[in-house]
């Protein structure tokens, strides 16, 4: 009976450590740029020859200069709901919304280089 109570007290603990382990190890978070590039893609099929590069450069280089979280985030999100550059107003804080245009003037040339120009 001692040795049935030692067994089961010894399980229960190497199971409550195990559960303990796990709940401390990382967990594997979603890959946003991956994820970008899955919504984006399908926007882009027909339009250009490879269209996950075009959408990973996108993310890479054309949202990359826009410092501004707000910005940078509704510019990807128009951009995987689209397939083009698009911010819509309610997409930003109100205090932010005068830098839209800005934002698209700072985005043209490396824009138009994910889509003109081949990746070297």
């Amino acid at each position: 009976m001692h040795f049935r109570l030692c067994a089961a007290a010894f399980i229960s603990l190497a199971a409550i450590s195990s559960a303990q382990a796990q709940v401390r190890s990382p967990n594997r978070l979603p890959d946003p740029r991956g994820e970008f590039v899955r919504l984006c893609a399908p926007h882009m099929l027909g339009r250009w020859e490879h269209p996950e590069e075009v959408c990973g450069c996108l993310h890479d280089h054309a949202a990359a200069v826009v410092e501004d979280r707000d910005l940078r985030e509704a510019l990807l999100r128009g951009i995987s709901e689209t397939g083009v550059p698009t911010i819509e107003t309610d997409w930003v804080p109100a205090s932010k919304q005068s830098e839209i245009g800005p934002t698209f003037t700072k985005i043209a040339k490396p824009t138009l280089q994910c889509m003109f120009e081949p990746a070297k």
